[in-house]
This record gives C-alpha cells, sequence and structure tokens, in this order.
C-alpha cells in the first residue's frame, strides 16, 4: 500500500517511470525519494555479531549510499589509483557481479572527493554520476549504454568542497543540477536511455560567494498532480516543471544578512503538500507550503530551534524527523506546523553526516565515527546501538529485499532479522 504521507501522483509517476519492484531502493533518498520505505520484518540492531547476513570490503571512501533494485546493490567508490568505478554486487551474497572503471579522478580534500554522488536505477539499467562530471549508464548485466561528461559539455564546476549532488531519475528523466559559484548554475533533464540532454534550465540567482553553491540533490514533488523538481541553494527553494524545467515557484529570504558562506547541503524533503527545507549552518528550517506558482507557494512556518545543516529530513507517518547532525540529536515534527512531538539525543563521539532512514516502525542512522542506531518511531528510544567503526561514515543507509544496507568508510554490510 502506499505510504500515507507520500502523494499518489509521485508515486504514480515514479512506477509508470520506472520497473524498480516494492522492497527496492533505487536512489539515494529511496523509492519514494523521502527516506522512507514500507518494508516490514526487519532487524532491530545493526550487530556483525548477531544478524550479519554479508560484508564486503570497498576500495577507496567516498560518501556514495548504495542503491538496490533486482538483487543487485550498485555502489560508486575510488580505488588507490584514483580510478572511479562502478560496482555491482549480489544481494544476497555480497559477491561482486562486475565493476568497471568510468573515469579518473583528479581531486579531493580534507571533506570531500569526487566519488560523492550517489548512482541510480530502474532495475534494468544503472547510472552512475561522480563529481569529476562523469555520467554513465549501464544495463543490470554489465553492459555499457552511453556516457559524458558534464563538465566537458558545460562547463567547469565552481565549488569550494568539490561537486556531491546525487542524479535524480523521475518522470522518465534523468536530471542533474549544478549550482555553483560560476554565473551559469543550471538544471539538466537528460534521456536517461541516450545520454541526450532535453533540455538546460538555467537557474538563477542572487547569493554571493560560496552561498551561490549547493550540494543537495534535485527532488520531486507532486503537489497538484503536476510533477515539479524541487532545489535548494544560492540563497533559495525553487520549484521547476519536471517536462519543461520552468520555474514555478521560488522561496528566498532565509540568508537576509547575506552570509557570504551559506552553501547548501541538505536536499528539500516534500511531505503532506509541505517542502520541508533546511537553511544552512544553524540557519531555520522552513515549511513551505507548496503551490502552482510564487503566489501560492509561501513559508508556513519558520523555526530555529531545531537545524540541519547536512542531515536531509526523512518522512514517516505524517510525521518529519530532522537530524541535527552536529547536536547528535533527533527532532520529531509536524510537518504542517514545525511544532516538536519529541527529540532525544544520540549517544556518540562523532557528529553525524548521513541521512536517517525509515522503514518498519524504525530509523536507522549511523554516526561519522560508525556508530549505527536503531530507533523507535512513535516516540524517542534506542533500539539499539553498534559500532561498526569504518570512519568517515557518510553514505545513507538502503533498506531493500528484507536487508539493511550499511556503507561505512571501508565496507558494505547486510543485515537481517534472524
Amino acid at each position: 500500500m502506499p505510504h500515507p504521507g507520500t502523494p499518489r501522483a509521485l508515486l504514480l509517476a515514479l512506477i509508470l517511470c520506472s520497473p524498480v519492484f516494492a522492497g527496492d531502493w533505487p536512489q539515494w533518498r529511496g523509492p519514494n525519494l523521502n527516506g522512507f520505505t514500507d518494508a516490514a520484518g526487519l532487524p532491530d540492531k545493526l550487530d556483525p555479531a548477531t544478524n550479519l547476513v554479508w560484508s564486503m570490503p570497498l576500495p577507496g571512501q567516498v560518501s556514495a549510499s548504495p542503491v538496490v533494485a533486482g538483487g543487485k546493490v550498485f555502489v560508486s567508490t575510488i580505488d588507490d589509483n584514483q580510478k572511479l568505478l562502478a560496482i555491482c554486487l549480489d544481494d544476497q551474497t555480497g559477491k561482486p557481479l562486475w565493476q568497471k572503471q568510468i573515469g579518473s579522478a583528479f581531486d579531493s580534500n580534507e571533506r570531500n572527493n569526487q566519488g560523492s554522488p550517489s548512482p541510480v536505477t530502474d532495475g534494468k539499467n544503472v547510472w552512475f554520476y561522480f563529481g569529476s562530471g562523469d555520467l554513465a549508464a549501464f544495463d543490470a548485466a554489465g553492459k555499457p549504454l552511453w556516457s559524458r561528461n558534464i563538465q566537458k559539455d558545460y562547463g567547469e564546476f565552481q565549488i569550494k568542497w568539490l561537486y556531491a549532488s546525487s542524479p535524480l531519475l523521475f518522470d522518465g528523466k534523468l536530471y542533474v543540477q549544478v549550482l555553483h559559484s560560476g554565473d551559469d548554475s543550471y538544471l539538466l533533464a537528460i534521456d536517461p536511455l541516450t545520454g541526450k540532454t532535453l533540455w538546460k534550465q538555467a537557474r538563477t540567482n542572487d547569493a554571493i560567494a560560496e552561498s551561490r553553491e549547493s550540494y543537495a540533490t534535485p527532488i520531486p514533488a507532486s503537489p497538484n498532480g503536476k510533477p515539479e523538481v524541487v532545489l535548494i541553494g544560492g540563497d533559495a527553494v525553487t520549484a521547476h516543471d519536471a517536462e519543461t524545467g520552468r520555474e514555478l515557484w521560488r522561496v528566498t529570504g532565509y540568508n537576509a544578512r547575506k552570509n557570504a558562506q551559506w552553501r547548501s547541503i541538505a536536499s528539500v524533503l516534500p511531505i503532506d503538500g509541505m517542502i520541508i527545507a533546511c537553511a544552512p549552518q544553524r540557519g531555520p528550517v522552513l515549511g513551505i507550503q507548496d503551490g502552482p506558482d510564487t503566489a501560492s507557494a509561501r513559508v508556513a512556518w519558520s523555526t530555529q530551534q531545531i537545524t540541519s545543516d547536512v542531515c536531509v529530513p526523512l518522512a514517516m507517518d505524517h510525521s518529519a524527523y530532522v537530524l541535527l547532525g552536529e547536536r547528535r540529536k533527533l527532532v520529531c515534527i509536524d510537518p504542517t506546523t514545525g511544532k516538536q512531538k519529541w527529540s532525544g539525543s544520540l549517544p556518540s563521539d562523532s557528529v553525524f553526516r548521513a541521512s536517517p532512514t525509515g522503514a518498519d516502525g524504525k530509523i536507522y542512522c549511523i554516526s561519522e565515527s560508525g556508530d549505527a542506531f536503531v530507533l523507535a518511531a512513535d516516540h524517542f528510544q534506542i533500539l539499539s546501538q553498534t559500532s561498526l567503526g569504518g570512519s568517515p561514515c557518510h553514505a545513507s543507509i538502503a533498506v531493500a529485499d528484507g536487508k539493511v544496507f550499511v556503507r561505512t568508510g571501508d565496507k558494505i554490510y547486510a543485515f537481517a532479522r534472524k
């Protein structure tokens, strides 16, 4: 059954444009693009000693999350020779099925490298994208379909901490955003079967310096049965017609002081006709009333009592869960009012960079140092805490085929209830 917090039109659009099945995790934020899946029978702990199905070492340390469909796990990585790799694993055993080199990494820093974007799949094909601009498509068996480089086509990415936005597969198109310090920020729609550009929509802003940059991912919504793609960055939240790219509405004002370092990291969250947007660096969390145009879209509520600089909120059972990564705290709010329902602290010795995942009445999250938590969703309760290590852990947890997939800095685990 559809999740009650997911618009029916969005679910229909996803189903019509993609042959993924219930139980898959085809994109970074899951089958509903909100961190939630209706999977059941999942484990209450993520413990290698008790409920591990398999684990597999991975070359390199990147922030990309795994995606899972059709019995296959797809992961991006960078090896010790700086090769950009697309890897496919069997989801039952972790056995490598195929591996492809897509390009070579040429830049990194102490916070990021060019392996951050997560892949996306429709169960038949898979698309891998890297911070180098390399974008490549394969079928599920590993046969190359097409490849191109977005930087070579449209100019160099100008982002201080390196490009990290994941692609979005929606409405029969592959969407790629480039919101950077250059004068030509844009949203790109690509034919997923041929790799050809369908349209390129300019995405203007009046932000300054680093505040023009965004590491977020495009997120779909459908407030009135009309599919749209929502972006955050450049001191603005904008919605775009999914068919043409035309800007439908724009909300600004959350960076009233024009802070030059307010780069955006957390993607938006659509829930119950609202768009939850997290302003950067301890800025406010906004509840935007979605609508067909600028006249109807508005900020319904705003709060600075909760903030999320990096972690994307989770939608589950008409509640929004905001993970305050720096403060190691999870807050449950009413998405229509912004009022807190409950909150609690997560006892980890490090911050959280990965976004929370919801399923089976539980919330899964992992800290940068590898402390994996399983929490109750209807009230604050820590069901289990396990130290997996493998720092830095930045990948969000995926749920598919009755298993929970956790990528740490050096390996990937599959857990299941036993």
